[in-house]
């Protein structure tokens, strides 16, 4: 015989056909136990309560549990293997809430049949302000749970260290337009910004910039020459001691920003490699971290199609695409995937299309908890991309009669315009 198992804030109940309980769990008076047990309950964890519950409804003669969702199912079968149907939508439980709001009033027969582990609520009234507790307790929860995904965390430092990069830029540039009063011939000859604000700060004057020094340095030889000799012929203003040293300190804070920025690197390298590792293994741990930030979140980035993932980054373009009928972008921020930008354009789209069907596979593996197979589909998009270089390698020949149909469409529309002026 089947029975239905229905599960509410109030507690668990065994109904028959004709919607009367048979038998019953309550989960007592205090919002937030209830509400913690019928989160465990929903999410497929068995509690204490069921136990004697499903040892009561197997002596009343019912050997099918009947549910609404798979978790309580799961949950109820972990208890004592009795055999349980997932059915949606079934009239006798949906009356059954229903009524459930109402029927506390006079004490219902159910609320009698035995003596209680547990005080009862007495009233409707009580009823609903119980409800309302219990629903309170588990958004709070949910939205506890949310925050506390990992992968948040890593949302969070990818885009602390774009800050960052924004920062030691605009300060990078004041460096340069400072120290170049002094030095200006210095802006040319060095291109990174850590090594220009290295070398002021640690040599200072620009009678400093010696062979010697600049060999301590860790210069270049075929740069050394170059420097020392713009230095002694440089025609920059003297550099009084008491404005140097607040360039210096200044180039030492950029310096250490610079630094901290290494440490947030490898912050994130450690939380995808747990939270992400097959997007990882493809991508890299920032750039999965950057399209995660796009996303919103791990779990958003799964739920997307390859062909979402593959412009994320790119909405301007793609919504300009669809107003003015230029053409849409083939890559959003994958572009910095290395045989992405290092192949020729031709070939862009064609490998941003294969790496957006194999990031949407690691995704959902990562977000879901499938087995790791990230070196299988890192082996399978580097075969994949070796096909598309070897099959073309010459950039396509288009002729009229192939242009796209939106370039085709635009081209009529001109031409009906100057025959109308």
């Amino acid at each position: 015989m089947e029975i239905y198992v229905v599960e509410t804030p109030a507690g668990v109940f065994a109904i028959d056909k004709n919607g009367s309980v048979v038998e019953k769990a309550l989960f007592g008076r205090k919002a937030d136990e209830a509400a913690e047990k019928l989160r465990q309950l929903q999410s497929g964890t068995a509690i204490t309560e069921l136990k004697e519950f499903i040892s009561s409804v197997r002596k009343a003669g019912f050997d099918t549990l009947v549910t609404e969702t798979d978790a309580v199912a799961n949950a109820l079968k972990s208890i004592d293997g009795m055999q349980t149907r997932v059915e949606a939508g079934i009239e006798s439980v949906t009356q059954f809430r229903e009524k459930l709001a109402t029927d506390w009033k006079g004490r219902p027969k159910w609320l009698k049949q035995k003596k209680l582990d547990v005080k009862p609520i007495e009233d409707a009234e009580e009823y609903q302000r119980f409800i309302r507790q219990v629903t309170l307790e588990l958004a709070r929860g949910a939205v506890t749970a949310a925050t506390a995904k990992r992968d948040l965390y890593a949302v969070q430092a990818v885009r602390a260290i774009d800050d960052i990069d924004k920062t030691i830029n605009l300060f990078a540039g004041r460096i340069r337009e400072w120290y170049g009063l002094h030095f200006p011939e210095l802006d040319r000859l060095i291109e990174k910004n850590d090594t220009y604000a290295r070398l002021v700060a640690d040599l200072g004057l620009r009678s400093n910039f010696t062979e010697g020094n600049l060999e301590k340095e860790g210069i270049p030889n075929e740069r050394i020459q170059q420097i020392a000799s713009s230095a002694r012929k440089s025609m920059g203003a003297n550099f009084p001691e008491e404005d140097l040293e607040w360039l210096r300190s200044f180039c030492k804070d950029t310096l250490e920003l610079a630094r901290f920025r290494e440490k947030a690197e490898t912050y994130v390298d450690e939380i995808m490699k747990q939270t992400a590792p097959n997007t990882t293994l493809m991508l890299g741990p920032l750039l999965t971290a950057r399209l995660m930030s796009i996303a919103g979140g791990l779990m958003n980035l799964a739920k997307m199609p390859a062909s979402t993932m593959q412009v994320l980054g790119a909405e301007k373009a793609l919504f300009r695409s669809l107003k003015t009928g230029a053409r849409p972008p083939k890559h959003g921020v994958i572009f910095q995937y290395a045989s992405i930008h290092q192949s020729p354009r031709w070939q862009r789209g064609k490998i941003a299309r294969a790496l957006s069907g194999k990031l949407a596979i690691a995704a959902r593996v990562d977000a879901f908890g499938g087995d790791y197979m990230g070196d299988k589909l890192t082996k399978d998009l580097e075969k994949k991309i070796s096909e598309i270089q070897e099959k073309y390698k010459e950039p396509p020949i288009r002729t009229p009669d192939k242009e796209p149909f939106f370039r085709r469409r635009d081209e009529g529309h001109r031409r009906d315009r100057r025959r109308r002026r």
